[in-house]
């Protein structure tokens, strides 16, 4: 009798013991169903959404906050939701990774990290003067671009990753040592581009020579003179004020890049959710990327004013020989549709822009 007594003693400490501790970590947890009744319980399922931006002014981190203000509240309590602004890695690669291994619900990233997993496809985003205008952009990623992206992702990835949402970091610009007009103006400099073999070979079309430098570096780089130039949009840059140094102060919209951000989830662990949450979660996402776009579109001008009070230098869109970068660009979206059977997808694009 003592033995069982003990046994059943012993087993009793584990299971507080393990109640306290919470049961383990995790990016989704399900807790004991509240009352349906209830608007006070327990939530049932607690989400981790993380980007790699510090700054709240960041349209990234009004998206998330939207997020979890609409799914807290449409769900009545029954899903929680813990917003991480760069507090769990300001690398895109750690937050993919942490993703994969349940740290994170669900990441804002940059596509091109699937071209080396095995979806080249994605580097379609990374084309240069693919989309003319946010509303031509907006037509193609919430239309049939944008669900036959979706679906080639989850397909290639074997539902490793689901696209949610598109969102955007603006449009991008050339900023340096000198204004630029026209692509041989850019002969000879060095320009910090993104890892995309197909952005660089835009840039070397230009006559310019792409370079490697980490984001968080830029700035020193810019300074310092390791780089000639850059390309970025006005916020990001404008928050790491890279307008302010000698090699970042002459802005040129040249417009080439509407980027495109992927809100990406779990596919296996998505689909492992009630149709109940699954609803509330689509609704929040939807709210949370029609925040994210106006916040986008609206800092565009008040970043654009920012620098220019700053001192720099602006050269307007129309001031800008666009045809003559687009000339260098269109073959470069030729070769790499036709390279990836991506060609249905490029003539997607191309008719919704007439």
């Amino acid at each position: 009798m003592k033995r069982k007594l003990a046994l059943l003693l012993a087993g009793a400490m584990v299971v507080a013991s393990l109640a306290g501790c919470g049961g383990g970590g995790g990016a989704a947890t399900t807790a004991p169903a509240a009352d349906s009744g209830s608007t006070g319980g327990a939530a049932e399922l607690n989400l981790i959404i993380a980007s790699n931006q510090t700054s709240a002014d960041n349209p990234y981190s009004y998206g998330m906050d939207k997020f979890k203000e609409v799914v807290e509240d449409i769900s009545g309590g029954k899903i929680s939701v813990t917003v991480h602004k760069g507090t769990l890695g300001e690398n895109e690669s750690e937050l993919i990774e942490k993703l994969e291994m349940g740290a994170a619900s669900m990441v804002v990233a940059s596509p091109g990290f699937m071209t080396s997993i095995g979806v080249p496809e994605v580097d379609i985003f990374s084309l240069n003067y693919l989309f003319d205008s946010f509303d031509h952009w907006e037509t193609c990623l919430d239309g049939e671009f944008g669900d036959s992206m979706k679906s080639i992702v989850t397909e290639k990835t074997s539902n490793r990753f689901r696209i949610m949402s598109y969102w955007s970091s603006s449009v991008r610009d050339y900023y340096g040592k000198k204004q630029v007009t026209k692509p041989d103006d850019l002969k000879g400099m060095t320009i910090r581009t993104q890892n995309s073999q197909v952005q660089q070979n835009f840039w070397m079309a230009c006559g310019a020579i792409p370079t490697d430098v980490a984001w968080g570096e830029l700035y020193q780089a810019l300074q310092q003179g390791v780089v000639d130039s850059a390309e970025n949009d006005y916020t990001s840059f404008m928050l790491k004020e890279h307008h302010k140094t000698d090699n970042g102060k002459f802005i040129t919209e040249t417009h080439h890049d509407y980027t495109t951000r992927l809100l990406l989830m779990s596919g296996s662990f998505y689909d492992s959710l009630t149709d109940e949450q699954k609803g509330w979660i689509d609704e929040a996402v939807k709210a949370a990327t029609e925040e994210e776009r106006k916040v986008v579109y609206e800092m565009f001008e008040s970043s654009k004013e920012k620098v220019i009070a700053d001192g720099a230098t602006v050269t307007n869109f129309e001031d800008v020989d666009i045809d003559a970068f687009k000339a260098l660009a269109l073959p470069i979206q030729d070769e790499f549709a036709a390279s990836n059977g991506m060609t249905e997808q490029l003539e997607m694009i191309r008719a919704a822009a007439q």
